[in-house]
């Protein structure tokens, strides 16, 4: 879901070529549902096999990742954990509107309505063990390190941010910037297109946020930040304050620096939520502090059991992308004069 105050970052456009041979955090539930929710038929239906199991989450990790390794890029994903209380809460709440919108759905294909059916269907999206274990031995297949994080993955991934274990945190959301990660990129695709809800397709370039430059640029530090988040709405109290926008939560927060403040500040607001509560999870959160980070070469048997003999994808499509990837690879790794200096 994420924060809803990206308006007011600072951001620096960058290239892919920037992030050639850094080490890049991915949110593994984050992108997967990205996959699932863009990776479908007119009618809205996902990519499936002869027996029915979804396999839209398995070509968008497979193509987005080979990709970006061939440009240079070390990527790390990181799976969520065991949620907080508050995120459980909420999770039941997202179940209801899910039932709702299958409901909308079933009735757009009893009229054939596709427009309706391809809408309603990205409301109801399910990431299901079998989709995450899947997942996992594909990006492993791929030579990539997967870590298991205790609690929220953006947490785990901002706490090696911090590190030094990774260069930045690759998410659509702000949240990891709440957690404390320094650099954020959003955008992370080749493409540079992106589809908006009503079809309309747009450009877009890939995104810097530094959490430092931000916290200057408008005037507030780390705790201000969480608070600010927590007024417009985060994973834990979705939709925030009624009635405040960035724009008048950024006003607050500069008026209001210390916990005192907040206190006062919540109470005046009269919230149906501890405020304290969901401060506690950005600040403090569970995360495993001795990561160990390895990659390993392409497994390309393993890979073509899982995509090709397992769920029957296209041997000649699975191929050329392995055989694309080793080549870019190959040359992208080449040394140059210019590389010297």
């Amino acid at each position: 879901m994420g924060v809803a105050i990206a308006s007011l970052f600072p951001k620096k456009e960058i290239k892919l070529e920037d992030l050639k041979n850094k080490v890049v955090g991915i949110d593994f539930f984050n992108v997967t549902y990205q996959f699932l929710s863009s990776i479908r038929s007119q009618d809205g239906s996902l990519l499936q096999d002869s027996q029915g199991r979804t396999t839209s989450h398995l070509m968008g990790l497979f193509t987005r990742s080979l990709n970006l390794m061939s440009r240079g890029l070390k990527l790390v994903y990181v799976i969520d954990g065991e949620a907080p209380e508050l995120k459980n809460k909420e999770r039941a709440l997202r179940l209801a509107r899910k039932e709702r919108a299958k409901e909308k759905y079933d009735e757009a294909v009893d009229e054939e309505d596709l427009e309706a059916m391809h809408k309603f269907s990205k409301q109801f999206i399910r990431l299901d063990n079998s989709m995450l274990k899947e997942g996992r031995e594909l990006l492993e297949a791929l030579g990539m390190p997967v870590i298991q994080a205790p609690s929220e993955a953006e947490a785990q991934i901002a706490f090696m941010n911090k590190n030094g274990d990774v260069w930045c945190t690759a998410s659509q959301d702000a949240d990891s910037l709440l957690f404390g990660s320094p650099k954020l990129v959003k955008n992370l695709t080749l493409t540079q297109k992106r589809k908006l809800p009503g079809g309309k397709t747009v450009n877009t370039f890939i995104e810097l946020i530094e959490l430092k430059d931000l916290l200057s640029n408008i005037g507030i530090n780390q705790d201000q930040l969480i608070v600010l988040g927590i007024l417009t709405g985060t994973d834990f109290n979705p939709g925030g304050v009624k009635g405040i926008g960035p724009r008048k939560a950024l006003k607050l927060i500069q008026e209001n620096k210390t916990q005192k403040d907040f206190d006062k500040m919540f109470k005046e607001l009269n919230v149906e939520f501890d405020w304290k509560e969901i401060y506690q999870i950005f600040s403090d959160l569970p995360v495993e502090d001795n990561v160990k980070i390895k990659w390993s070469k392409v497994d390309e048997e393993k890979v073509r059991k899982i995509l090709v003999d397992r769920h029957e994808l296209n041997l000649e499509r699975v191929n050329s992308l392995l055989d694309k990837y080793k080549a870019e690879d190959k040359n992208s790794n080449q040394k140059g004069l210019s590389d010297f200096f």
